[in-house]
C-alpha cells in the first residue's frame, strides 16, 4: 500500500489507541461515536470464542489494512459513496430485462425420490428452447446426455467444459436451443421458454446460495420450475412477490416408502444385502470399509467421495447400478446427495457426525434426509433411461478387474457366498452402530426449518467500481472483506460468506500487472490455496505477464506422478487428486483466458490419464492391508473418542472394527456437501472424452481409453514425452 515504516508505526499506534479505546466502551457499556470500532470490538471477541488466536489475527490483521486505507484516502464523501455502492438491499432490480419478462415462477417440492425433477425436466424437453441448471457438472452431463440421445439439440456449459450436440453428434445443423449447466453458468442475457434450476434449497447455502439467487432473479424464462425441497417455499413466494411474479406450486409424495430398519447392521457384513450402501464420512473409514466387505465377503465393492473427478464417480456408480456387474455394495461419503443416481435399497450411516475443518460436528437434520432418501428408488438409473440410451449412441464401458482380497486365496472364499436378497417395498435405513439409530430416527420424523434468507454476492461490476476507492496496493482480500462489512441487504438475504475466494486473493496478491476484473475473474476459479496455490500463482503470472500459457510451460504440474507405478498408496491417490484438480484449474482458466492458454485439447488427453491414474490406483487400495493397519493404528494412538451406550453384548462383536470406524480422519476434512437430486429418469452415463481425444495416442500407440485396461499395471507412460506427443498429433 505504498506504506513506509515510520507511517507504518505510527498508524499502528494509532490503530491501538482506537481499538483499546472501543473495548473500553463496550466493556462498560457507553455507546461509542466511532461505529466502525464498536463493531470491530464485537467481531475480535466472537473471531477469538470461535476461531482462538488464528481467526483473531486475521480479524486484526483486515481491520489495521482498513485503518491504514482510510487514514491515506478516505474523505466522508468516499465513506458515503462506498456506503452507497454497498447498498444491496434491491438485487432484482440488478436484471432490468428480466424485470419486463412476465414470468411464471412453478415450484416442484417433495423429499428425495417424488418425482419432482423427472417432471420438471418433461416440460424442458417439450419446449422449444430451455435450459437446466444444476448444482454439478455430473448432473449438467447426465441432463445433457439425456436430451442428446433423445434426439434434442443441445450443449453442456459448465466451467470447465463446452460441448455441443449439433456438431459433436451430427445432428441437424439448426442451432441448439436446449442447454445443461451448472446453475453459476445459467445464460442471463438469453430469452428462453423454460428453464429448470435443480436443488432450490441451495438457495439458503452459507457460500454458493447467491447462484441460486442470481438464477432465480436474473433468469430470462417465461417458466421458470424449480425443483426442492418444501421448506423453500415461503421465501419464494416473498421473491416472487417482490418481482411481480405468478407462483404455482407442485407438492409430491415420495414414490415408495421410506422406513428404518429393524436393527443397526453391526461389523459382520456378511449379512449386507445387495443395494446397500454404507455412508461414511472420511476417505480414510471409505477405504477401509471397502477392504473389510471384500475381506469378509470377496465380493466388489464400488466406492465414491467428494474429492474423486466427476468421470470416475460416474463410473463407480455405473458399475453400481448395473445388476450383474458384480458390484452389489457401495461406500460413499455424503456426496451421494446430489449429483448420482443411484440404485440403493439401503442407507446404511456409519457415523452421524463428521469434521467441519474445525472440529467435529453433527449432521444436519435436513441433510441427513437428504441421504437417507437416496434408499428405494421408484426407478433405479439403470431402468429409467434405458429407452433413451438405446436410441443414442452407445458408450465405451470399461469393467474393472475383479480383485482378491490380500490374505484370501481364492479357495477361502466360499463359492456358494451371496449378498443377500433386499426384501420387497421401498428403502431401509440403518446405522453400523446401535446408538446412532435413535438419532437417525428422529431426523426422518422431524420437519427442518424453512429457509429464511437466499444468499447474495454483490456483482462484478460494483466490485470493481467499489475498489478503484482504494490505493493501489491495497490487499484484494481486505477490498472484498470491506465490502462485505459494510454493505446494507435486505432482511430476506444473507452475504455468502468469503472462504477460498479470499485465500486465492492473498495467493496472487503478490503478482503486478493483474486488472480488478483480472482479480475478481481469478477469485472466482475452483481453486484452493492449499492443493492448487502454486499452479493458481503460475497461471496468474501468466495472466498478468500475457505470455504463453502451454500446459507443458507452466510450473507446479507434477507430471511425474504419471511416471510412478500404481501401488496401494493413500499420497499417490492423493496427489493425483490434487493434480487433477490443477487441470481442471487450467480448463477453466482457458474459458476466460483463451488467448493465454491455448492448450486445451491436451490439458484434455492429461485430464483422462490423470482419471485412469486414479481408478488404477483405488483398485490397488482395495486389495492393500496398510490402509486398515494404519486406521488401527491410528485409532488405538487416539483412543476410542465416544462409546456407544446400550450396545451391550453387540459391542464386543468385532471390537477392533468398531473403533476403527468411530474417530474419522483428517485426510478428508471438510467432504464436499453434494446434497440430493431426483432426476428419475436420467441415467449416470460413462462421460466421454472429446471427440479429438479419441485419436490421441500415448508414445506406445495406444489410446488413453486402452489404457483402463492395464490399470493394475503400471501405467506404461513417459508423462512429460507422453504428454509432448499429444500435443503433437492434437
Amino acid at each position: 500500500m505504498g506504506v513506509r515504516r515510520d507511517e507504518l508505526t505510527r498508524h499502528w499506534k494509532s490503530f491501538d489507541a482506537k481499538l483499546r479505546a472501543g473495548f473500553l466502551k463496550v466493556e462498560r457499556n457507553v455507546e461509542s461515536q466511532d461505529e466502525e470500532m464498536a463493531k470491530l470490538s464485537l467481531i475480535l471477541k466472537k473471531a477469538w470464542v470461535e476461531r482462538g488466536p488464528v481467526g483473531m489475527q486475521f480479524q486484526l490483521q483486515n481491520a489495521f489494512l482498513g485503518h491504514i486505507a482510510s487514514s491515506k484516502s478516505f474523505s466522508k464523501d468516499d465513506y458515503q459513496n462506498q456506503k452507497a455502492l454497498a447498498d444491496l438491499r434491491y438485487p432484482a432490480e440488478w436484471y432490468p430485462a428480466t424485470r419486463r419478462v412476465q414470468r411464471k415462477i412453478i415450484l416442484h417440492v417433495g423429499p428425495t425420490n417424488s418425482g419432482k425433477t423427472y417432471h420438471a425436466l418433461k416440460r424442458l424437453e417439450e419446449a422449444g428452447s430451455g435450459v437446466y441448471a444444476g448444482p454439478l457438472r455430473l448432473l449438467a452431463h447426465e441432463v445433457y446426455t439425456r436430451m442428446v440421445a433423445k434426439g434434442i439439440p443441445s450443449a453442456l456449459i459448465t466451467g470447465e467444459e463446452r460441448r455441443n450436440s449439433v456438431a459433436a453428434h451430427g445432428m441437424s445443423k439448426r442451432t441448439a436451443q436446449h442447454f445443461a449447466c451448472t446453475v453459476e453458468m445459467i445464460p442471463l442475457n438469453q430469452q428462453m421458454d423454460v428453464c429448470v434450476i435443480d436443488e432450490i434449497q441451495m438457495i439458503g447455502d452459507l457460500e454458493r446460495g447467491w447462484a441460486w439467487t442470481q438464477a432465480v432473479l436474473g433468469v430470462q424464462a417465461k417458466e421458470l420450475h424449480l425443483c426442492g425441497e418444501a421448506r423453500t417455499v415461503p421465501l419464494i413466494r416473498e421473491l416472487a412477490a417482490s418481482m411481480g411474479d405468478e407462483v404455482q406450486v407442485n407438492n409430491y409424495n415420495r414414490l415408495t416408502p421410506l422406513d428404518m430398519d429393524n436393527d443397526h447392521v453391526g461389523f459382520d457384513f456378511k449379512d449386507l444385502r445387495k443395494g446397500d450402501c454404507i455412508v461414511a464420512f472420511s476417505v480414510m473409514e471409505i477405504h477401509a470399509l471397502r477392504k473389510q466387505i471384500t475381506t469378509q465377503t470377496g465380493k466388489k465393492v464400488a466406492i465414491v467421495y467428494g474429492s474423486l473427478p466427476p468421470e470416475t464417480r460416474a463410473q463407480q456408480a455405473r458399475l453400481f447400478n448395473e445388476p450383474d456387474s458384480g458390484y452389489d455394495v457401495l461406500v460413499a461419503s455424503d456426496a451421494i446427495g446430489m449429483g448420482l443416481n443411484l440404485s440403493i435399497k439401503r442407507i446404511i450411516f456409519a457415523a452421524v457426525t463428521k469434521f467441519n475443518g474445525f472440529e467435529k460436528v453433527s449432521i444436519p437434520v435436513p441433510h441427513l434426509k437428504q441421504i437417507a432418501g437416496r434408499a428405494g428408488r421408484y426407478k433405479s438409473a439403470h431402468d429409467a433411461n434405458k429407452e433413451a440410451e438405446q436410441t443414442g449412441e452407445n458408450s465405451n464401458t470399461t469393467d474393472v478387474a475383479a480383485t482378491t482380497p490380500d490374505g484370501v486365496t481364492p479357495e477361502e472364499i466360499p463359492d456358494r457366498f451371496e449378498f443377500a436378497e433386499p426384501p420387497p417395498g421401498g428403502g431401509l435405513v440403518s446405522t453400523l452402530n446401535r446408538s446412532d439409530m435413535q438419532t437417525v430416527q428422529r431426523a426422518l420424523i422431524s420437519e427442518p426449518e424453512p429457509i429464511k434468507t437466499a444468499g447474495l454476492f454483490p456483482p462484478d461490476p460494483i466490485i470493481e467500481r467499489f475498489a478503484n476507492y482504494f490505493p493501489p496496493g491495497t490487499p484484494f482480500s481486505y477490498i472484498l472483506l470491506r465490502l462485505h462489512d459494510i454493505c446494507n441487504i435486505n432482511p430476506r438475504f444473507h452475504m455468502c460468506v468469503l472462504k477460498d475466494q479470499l485465500n486465492v486473493a492473498d495467493t496472487i496478491q503478490p503478482i503486478e500487472g493483474l486488472s480488478v476484473l483480472d482479480k475478481i475473474t481469478l477469485c472466482a476459479a475452483p481453486a484452493n490455496a492449499r492443493s492448487t496455490g502454486n499452479v493458481l500463482y503460475n497461471m496468474a503470472k501468466c495472466v498478468a505477464d500475457q505470455k504463453n500459457g502451454d500446459l507443458l510451460d507452466i510450473e507446479g504440474f507434477n507430471w511425474d506422478l504419471l511416471d510412478r507405478p500404481i501401488t496401494a498408496d493413500r499420497e499417490l491417490l492423493r496427489e493425483l487428486e490434487q493434480l487433477h484438480k490443477s487441470i481442471v484449474l487450467y480448463l477453466w482458466l482457458s474459458y476466460r483466458f483463451s488467448g493465454v492458454f491455448g492448450t486445451r485439447a491436451l490439458a484434455f488427453h492429461a485430464k483422462s490419464l490423470i482419471e485412469t491414474a486414479i481408478e488404477a490406483t483405488l483398485d490397488e487400495l482395495s486389495k492393500s492391508k496398510s490402509v486398515m493397519n494404519r486406521i488401527r493404528k491410528k485409532k488405538t494412538t487416539a483412543g476410542a473418542r465416544r462409546i456407544d451406550v446400550g450396545q451391550g453384548p453387540e459391542s464386543t462383536k468385532t471390537p477392533s472394527m468398531e473403533q476403527q470406524m468411530s474417530a474419522g480422519s483428517r485426510y478428508e476434512q471438510a467432504d464436499i456437501l453434494d446434497g440430493a437430486d431426483d432426476n428419475q429418469g436420467v441415467e449416470p452415463v460413462e462421460v466421454t472424452r472429446e471427440a479429438v481425444l479419441q485419436h490421441v495416442a500415448d508414445e506406445d500407440g495406444t489410446s488413453a481409453e486402452s489404457k483402463k485396461e492395464g490399470r493394475h499395471a503400471e501405467l506404461d507412460v513417459d508423462s512429460r514425452s507422453s504428454l509432448k506427443e499429444g500435443q503433437a498429433n492434437i
